[in-house]
């Protein structure tokens, strides 16, 4: 029998396509299955089971950005998938919060299974490594919309946290220690400048050696977007529980920032008092040549620099005077590279960099 023509795919929508790209991948959404999982991928609704009583949700929406048109020239699509779990993630880390589950949105003019399946591989191998499970998303086609041959990429994640330790930067007070985590690179912020920089006026092609690394660009602009969930988790564990066979004291965060748009000024003013200032020594760490080389042939600010980069530093934490050494040592153990870079002083709740 003769298939009749589809007038919705004629006018660019193919469901075939998209059904059986869904399909595909549910093997890959099974394996991030975790404990208050109660339903699968294909309901109307993802259903998890509510916290107890003395818990709250804590919940944030965040997209991966022009870090996506990178993607698409490389042709590699997993790395973005990686970056919108792991920055939800630190989302809701920095108030205490451990992940429970993830909801996708990709949307496209024309669906392409192969970078769909790719994506989709990248959220389901950070939901594992963040123990978070997805459960559900939302996958448009909608030509005229979106530019043929690229995609939007969004998430939202949910996570809980005990009702009296929710981290909100509240007890930040004077003399408090800044301590950063290291960056893998741009994370998911400021491409659209970076791009113009290195594509625009460098003349770099997305294979090209990037200049001062060891690696092509498309290596460096798709390095997958840190998570701390596992360095910070080990910084707070309750007291007496052994670490390597050595018991660790617990280490109280009074506050972290999710270094992301807006950098240092925006993103940990967010969460000082207005009774004081957050002081970062930028002498203190190395900055990465990637930062460096957008500054110099972009002809950046340096200030702007430290308000759209995160300049190797992806999360800022917060610890009484009396809890660097622990902290700091904690964090070694861990593999996070931490490094001292700042302190709080009296003030108005601004951030300054010096040095």
């Amino acid at each position: 029998m003769k298939k009749t023509s589809s007038a919705y795919t004629a006018a660019g929508v193919n469901i075939d396509n998209k059904m059986s790209a869904l399909k595909a991948v549910k093997k890959m959404v099974k394996t991030t299955a975790v404990p208050g999982l109660l339903s699968e991928i294909g309901a109307f609704g993802g259903m998890f089971a509510a916290p107890g009583r003395d818990k709250a949700l804590i919940a944030s929406t965040d997209g991966v950005g022009t870090k996506l048109k990178v993607a698409v020239m490389a042709g590699r699509h997993d790395t973005v998938g990686q970056d919108i779990v792991n920055h939800c993630v630190n989302d809701i880390l920095v108030h205490g919060a451990a992940p429970l589950f993830f909801l996708d949105y990709f949307g496209t003019a024309r669906f392409q299974a192969n970078a769909f399946k790719q994506v989709v591989a990248g959220i389901c191998k950070a939901c594992r490594e963040n123990h978070c499970a997805l459960i559900g998303g939302e996958t448009a086609e909608m030509p005229g919309l979106y530019p043929p041959g690229e995609y939007d990429l969004v998430g939202t994640i949910v996570g809980v946290m005990d009702r009296k330790k929710i981290i909100t930067g509240k007890t930040i007070r004077p003399g408090d220690i800044l301590i950063g985590l290291p960056s893998s690179g741009l994370h998911t912020n400021g491409y659209s400048l970076a791009r113009k920089i290195i594509f625009d006026k460098a003349g770099l092609g997305i294979r090209d050696k990037f200049p001062g690394a060891n690696r092509s660009v498309a290596d460096v602009l798709l390095a997958v977007h840190r998570s701390y969930l596992k360095p910070v988790q080990r910084l707070t564990c309750p007291p007496g529980r052994a670490q390597r066979g050595r018991l660790v004291k617990r280490v109280v965060i009074r506050g972290m920032a999710h270094i992301t748009g807006g950098g240092f000024p925006d993103n940990v003013a967010r969460v000082l008092p207005k009774s004081v200032n957050a002081v970062f020594d930028r002498s203190s760490w190395t900055v990465p040549p990637v930062f460096r080389f957008l500054q110099e042939r972009g002809r950046v600010d340096r200030d702007e620099m430290y308000r759209v980069f995160n300049m190797g530093i992806g999360l800022v934490i917060v610890v009484r005077p009396a809890d660097k050494k622990t902290a700091l040592t904690v964090l070694k153990q861990a593999k996070a590279g931490p490094v001292e870079i700042g302190w709080i002083e009296n003030g108005s709740g601004i951030v300054r960099l010096i040095n």
